[in-house]
């Protein structure tokens, strides 16, 4: 029998079993060092590009330890040692933005410049008649009416029109003592001088009696002329225009300086506009005015500030503007209202923004200026006047710079964290932690801990619409704030996409600004709760 097989196979057995015990009893560490060499984090160019952690797409203050999603299902961004707050090169508070994340967030820039800010004024008003254009009729003796020409308010007239006719017996006195003075001028003629005289000077006063009495010229030629004493009288216009006012009828007693008719010229006229308190500093005469009223749509009437009154109304808190325009068809009628657009500005080019790049906080007013690809600088800047679309820039700003136009806001809100991360000294604290320390929390999250507040509730409504999520919450500890019902901001409305009225939730949240709460994590407690949500951070 041949040995030989039995006998190789013998030695496979013992080589096998010497393998076994060697692979059984090697240590764990030892392994994991044999395969480093292979892993993505070994080399140079590995060391040079050390994560340190990954932060909220969004600028939120939210990091994590570990790849993760926002609520909009955005991945977090890895950062890397190098890439940190406090890390970039240029001015302190520089923010780096991906420029994948620009074109998410659709970021749009431009570049300040010189330009003459237009603006307008928009206020309501009403047809007035032009005050120097209205003439009353008043007889300046006691009388009758006998007749009237004109018996309808509304009746357009022309100047020397007759209006009326009158029988007054002081009128007809006066007649005859004219009448009898110039009969006495001419047969004293030949008499001596100061009779003549005397008879003239009568004469002369009782026409200067009837002039005061306004009887018109061909009225005062006739009587000159015949002697002949006319018992009624005819009134005539004294300007042409629309008869807007008759309280003249037939056979009617009249008394001195009794209004019997009022003319008035409409070819021009007034639009008196309410212009709010606060923009009347904006106005000033000369100013033109672009006048539309609902009843004649489309059309354009173009008008001239003529006056800004000088009294303030207290119920309306708005200032009279007086604007004066051409109304030769007569289409403005008294009492209409108006929609009156005026056109401010003194003309002059200023360095300016457009006013969706300036975040105000109330007492600062910051821009964000492009300082390279994937670079913004927040700046404080100092604003003038407004027009409709652009803001001017007093200083702060030079021309050329190119500002933040849109998302202005996502990038600030990333702008505000790095500052606070500054603020408390922990730039090293991202990956500067020794290996067995990998427990610790970045400084970041002391800053998250610092800017954001975390709390529990129940949902009470949903305002998809305004973007708006009412929670009846817990007490907040970081805030100090007791168990209360109020109305939250959302940074997204996907964020309350899964939610609805009931739903008991844990959420975290932020102030945007001084009073306005904005949730940035909202979720179902029963799926994601707080303490587990938070606990990889």
């Amino acid at each position: 029998m041949n040995k030989t097989p039995l006998i190789v196979g013998a030695a496979l057995l013992v080589a096998g079993g010497i393998a076994g015990y060697a692979l059984g009893t090697r240590n764990p560490s030892q392994e994991v060092s044999a395969k480093a060499p292979a892993g993505p984090a070994s080399g140079p160019a590995a060391a040079a590009r050390k994560l340190l952690y990954y932060r909220n797409p969004m600028g939120l203050p939210d990091t994590s330890p570990t790849p993760k999603k926002d609520p909009m299902g955005m991945d977090y961004v890895p950062v890397y040692e190098g890439e940190e707050a406090g890390a970039d090169a240029g001015p302190a508070g520089l923010v780096r933005v991906s420029t994948e994340k620009i074109q998410k967030l659709g970021v749009r820039t431009e570049a300040a410049a010189l330009r003459a800010l237009d603006r307008s004024v928009r206020a309501a008003g009403r047809v007035e008649p032009d005050e120097r254009r209205v003439s009353m009729i008043s007889p300046k003796f006691e009388g009758y009416v006998e007749r009237l020409h004109v018996n309808v308010t509304g009746q357009p007239v022309s100047r020397g029109q007759p209006l009326f006719e009158v029988y007054s017996p002081e009128l007809v006195s006066a007649q005859r003592e004219y009448a009898i003075a110039l009969q006495g001028v001419q047969t004293m003629k030949d008499a001596g001088s100061d009779s003549a005289v005397g008879m003239k000077q009568l004469a002369d006063a009782a026409l200067a009696r009837l002039r005061n009495w306004d009887l018109s010229a061909e009225d005062l030629g006739a009587l000159s002329r015949t002697g002949e004493v006319r018992r009624s009288l005819t009134l005539r216009s004294p300007v042409s225009g629309i008869v807007t006012e008759k309280k003249a009828f037939q056979g009617m007693r009249f008394m001195p300086g009794e209004a019997l008719y009022q003319v008035t010229d409409l070819s021009s006229v007034w639009v008196v506009a309410d212009v709010p308190e606060q923009e009347i500093g904006l106005l000033k005469s000369g100013a033109k005015a672009d006048v539309t009223l609902s009843a004649y749509p489309g059309q354009h009437f173009r008008g001239t500030v003529t006056y800004v009154y000088p009294s303030l109304k207290a119920e309306t808190r708005s200032v009279p503007v007086r604007i004066e325009l051409a109304n030769p068809k007569q289409l403005l009628k008294p009492a209409m209202y108006a929609q009156v657009e005026l056109q401010v500005g003194s003309g002059a080019t200023v360095l300016a923004v457009p006013d969706s790049a300036v975040i105000d906080s109330g007492k600062r007013r910051i821009v964000l200026v492009r300082r390279g690809e994937g670079r913004f600088e927040p700046r404080e800047i100092q604003t003038g006047a407004r027009g409709d679309n652009y803001v001017e820039v007093l200083n702060g700003l030079q021309a050329g710079e190119e500002v933040v136009v849109t998302a202005n806001f996502l990038i600030d809100a990333e702008s505000n964290l790095k500052a606070v991360v500054g603020g408390l000294g922990g730039h090293a604290g991202h990956g500067g932690a020794a290996p067995g320390a990998a427990a610790a929390p970045p400084a970041s999250v002391a800053a998250r801990a610092a800017v954001g507040h975390r709390g529990s509730g129940s949902v009470e409504s949903i305002d998809a619409k305004a973007g708006s999520l009412t929670l009846n919450h817990g007490a907040i500890p970081s805030l100090k704030w007791p168990a209360m019902t109020m109305e939250f901001a959302l940074a997204n409305p996907s964020l309350a996409a899964s939610l609805r009225p009931g739903l008991a939730v844990d959420f975290e949240f932020i102030e945007r600004k001084p009073g306005e709460w904005v949730i940035t994590s909202v979720v179902p407690s029963a799926s994601a709760p707080a303490s587990a949500s938070h606990a990889g951070h």
